[in-house]
This record gives C-alpha cells, sequence and structure tokens, in this order.
C-alpha cells in the first residue's frame, strides 16, 4: 500500500475534533489539567468545537486500547503527553503498536534532537559529545511510527508527530507541558486545518425558566430538533445559581440562519407551559 505525505491529513467526512491526555500525574491529582479548557478556546476560535476527550493513565496496554479507538476514529485527534525520554514515557511505542507498525528514528526529527543539544552544550559553555549516553538516549524522543511527520516545537525544537490509521482517524501527538503543546497545537490547526474553520458560523440564544422541571421541556426539545435539523437544543439546570436560583437555561445553538427560525419557535413552543421567564442569553 502506497501513503502520500504531501497532503494534509484530513479523515472522510465531517471530521470530530478529539483529545487524549496521557499522564498518571493528572488523574491522581498531582497536576490538574489545562490542556482540556485550552483546546476548547483554541477550537472555538476558529468556528470549531471538541467532541470527545480521553484521559488515561502510563499503562502501555490502556494507552495502546485508547489510540487503536482513535485511529478507527473520524476523528483528528490531539494527545498530550508521555513522548519524552523517561522510562514512563510509553506514548511512542504504543502509537506503534495500534498502528501495527514498527517505531524508527525519523531523520528530521533526529537531525532537529542534535540541534537542540548542540544548543543546550553551548548554553552551558561544554563541548557538544553526540556518543555520550544520555545524548545518545535523547534520540529517543525522536522514535516515532513508520510514515510520522513530525509537528514543529517552537520552544526547544524537539517535534511531536502526526500519524493517521487506516480507519481515517488522525492524532497529533504533542509533550504534556503547556509552554510546547498550545502552540504545537495551533500550528497543526491553522498548517492542515484550514478550510475546516467557520467564521461566525454559530451562534447560542437561551433563555432562563424559573422553577421548570427538565421533563416537561422534554417534548417540545425534541420537537424543535426534529422540525429544525440544523440546530442543537440544550438545557443547563441549576440548583443553587447565586443571580436565578433553581431555574433552567433552554436554548438552541447553531449556524445564524438555522437559530434566527428555530429560537422564535422555542419561544412559541414555551408559552403553553405558563411558566416565569428570566433573561435571554445571546453567546457567539
Amino acid at each position: 500500500m502506497t501513503h502520500t505525505h504531501h497532503n494534509s491529513p484530513v479523515p472522510k467526512a465531517r471530521p470530530e475534533f478529539g483529545l487524549i491526555i496521557v499522564g498518571d500525574e493528572i488523574l491522581s491529582g498531582k497536576r490538574a489539567d489545562k490542556h482540556m479548557p485550552k483546546a476548547i478556546e483554541l477550537l472555538n476560535a476558529r468556528g470549531l468545537s471538541l467532541d470527545w476527550a480521553d484521559y488515561v493513565g502510563d499503562s502501555p496496554e490502556r494507552i495502546t486500547r485508547t489510540l487503536a479507538r482513535a485511529f478507527e476514529s473520524n476523528s483528528i485527534v490531539f494527545s498530550c503527553g508521555g513522548i519524552g525520554a523517561t522510562p514512563d514515557d510509553h506514548t511512542r511505542q504504543c502509537a506503534g503498536k495500534a498502528l501495527g507498525l514498527d517505531i524508527v528514528l525519523h531523520p528530521e526529527a533526529e537531525a532537529l534532537i542534535r540541534e537542540r543539544m548542540q544548543d543546550t552544550a553551548k548554553e552551558q559553555g561544554v563541548p557538544y559529545e553526540p556518543d555520550r549516553h544520555d545524548n545518545v538516549h535523547r534520540l529517543n524522543m525522536g522514535v516515532f511510527p513508520v510514515g510520522a511527520r513530525i509537528i514543529p516545537n517552537p520552544y526547544n525544537k524537539i517535534p511531536g508527530f502526526t500519524c493517521q490509521g487506516a480507519g481515517g482517524g488522525v492524532v497529533h501527538f504533542v509533550p504534556g507541558f503547556p509552554v510546547m503543546a498550545w502552540p504545537m497545537m495551533e500550528w497543526v490547526l491553522d498548517t492542515h486545518y484550514p478550510h475546516l474553520f467557520q467564521k461566525a458560523a454559530w451562534i447560542e440564544k437561551s433563555i432562563v425558566i424559573y422553577g421548570s422541571m427538565e421533563a416537561t421541556l422534554t417534548p417540545l426539545m425534541e420537537t424543535l430538533e426534529r422540525d429544525h435539523p440544523g440546530v442543537k437544543v440544550f438545557s443547563l439546570p441549576s440548583v443553587d445559581h447565586p443571580e436565578h436560583g433553581r431555574h433552567i437555561e433552554l436554548g438552541v445553538k447553531g449556524s445564524p440562519d438555522h437559530v434566527a427560525l428555530a429560537y422564535p419557535a422555542m419561544l412559541s413552543g414555551l408559552q403553553t407551559f405558563g411558566l416565569k421567564f428570566g433573561p435571554e442569553l445571546v453567546r457567539e
């Protein structure tokens, strides 16, 4: 089977965006995950949204299973963490296993890692010794599944990498450090996926309803989604909001054109319930 590597990796049909966070330190509570809020922010700024997220500890079997699922999905996925050179960094080997591919030293990654080691030696005022054990070991950070492409790292040159699965899923592997991961994620989005960006294509309109039960509103929500296929209807119940107390925020989200039709239909549907309403909210 031949692979062409010059095209941007794009799964078939309309892709979903996913996120995999790797590391025991997140699940143990030692560190709070900052990647998910940032991924949502980077995607939302481009009119896109995060569809799913998986958190996985440093267990090779579990990482492999999680990645295999991602490669089989119709998703564009960011995987954060576990690509360093310490014994608990399993992600590169697991990516190879999930794809059924060997992992090899990527020539471009090797050149970049050597460049970084030379820079470090210069900064420390010591000679660069390419054959020193720790320097040879650092080259492991450039060992990727066959056919991987690199993601440039503006912070310290040590690259991430991208692989595509047979099922169409594309996984972009970046380090766990936000200072590296976030500009790399941004580079991936702006380099490979600008054709998916939707400018001002998403709007949410909602209203606060006091004292209603969600179950009461379910038939109306189902009717709205059936009659207006371009929108999603959402309800956010709150029991102890500082301003509104116990209430439900009921709304519709989608393209401005679709929302312009669905929102009035929702308001007129609500009139039949004799409810008490709070303010209307708009998010663009």
